[in-house]
């Protein structure tokens, strides 16, 4: 019984220095942008084992030099509640997760209806906000379980805690993946259009945000029909945000 309690204690205590941790690593950010995130050294990772190089761009440019274009894109298509939440939209969060069930419901029914069926995959919806996606992009992993969603809730009220809203906006669209090696606003911008991030239009900067939830995807199917008519959408609401 000892020896549990003991044990039971230096976890506690690995898990608060851990905590610690991320509050001084993100106050730090106030003043200095993150040389790299954790899934910025995971794709280095696959990338080089893929290809043996490195096809990688990626340049930081100030909050000020980013098109509000974009900024607002951006938010209207991840985030629309971005300046009005915590950190945690929580009706996006119920909505994506009974859009799941459904989902997960229909495949189960075909499932059975159609037993030959091989794969019973089902599409999932995230209701993350901006704050979220970069609390787990900044430090986590993207395995799906209990422990990592409960620590990238601990860590986007840190964030929203010690950071303000602009400057979380700023970092995320600077880290953000906008195709296989392509990181940030200024390189994508680069990537696609051969201007910088502060040049782009309504129009390119919808583009460009409609691309985020599945970037490589739509690296290869630049002409979709889908992405020019989402970014359409999009430019139609983006006159209604807010920015920070």
């Amino acid at each position: 019984m000892r020896a549990f309690v003991r044990w039971f204690f230096l976890v506690l205590l690995a898990v608060l220095v851990l905590q610690v941790f991320f509050v001084f690593r993100i106050a730090s950010m106030n003043a200095l942008a993150p040389q790299s995130t954790s899934f910025e050294r995971s794709q280095i990772w696959q990338i080089v084992s893929r290809q043996g190089r490195l096809p990688w761009r990626q340049e930081w440019v100030d909050y000020k030099k980013i098109s509000p274009g974009l900024q607002r894109a951006v938010i209207a298509s991840e985030d629309s509640a971005f300046t009005q939440h915590g950190g945690v939209w929580w009706e996006s969060l119920e909505k994506a997760w009974e859009k799941n069930a459904k989902a997960k419901a229909v495949a189960e029914q075909r499932a059975q209806r159609r037993p030959d069926t091989k794969s019973t995959h089902v599409k999932i919806v995230g209701g993350s906000t901006i704050t979220q996606q970069l609390a787990k992009n900044l430090f986590l992993s993207g395995e799906r379980t209990l422990w990592r969603k409960g620590q990238e809730m601990l860590i986007t009220l840190t964030l929203e805690t010690v950071l303000s809203k602009r400057r979380i906006l700023e970092i995320y669209l600077n880290s953000v993946e906008w195709g296989e090696g392509v990181f940030g606003a200024e390189a994508a911008a680069q990537h696609y259009f051969r201007k910088s991030a502060a040049q782009l239009n309504d129009w390119e900067a919808a583009r460009l945000s409609v691309m985020l939830p599945r970037p490589r995807y739509f690296e290869q199917r630049a002409q979709s029909a889908y992405l020019a008519s989402r970014a359409e959408t999009i430019m139609a609401r983006m006159g209604d945000v807010v920015l920070p």
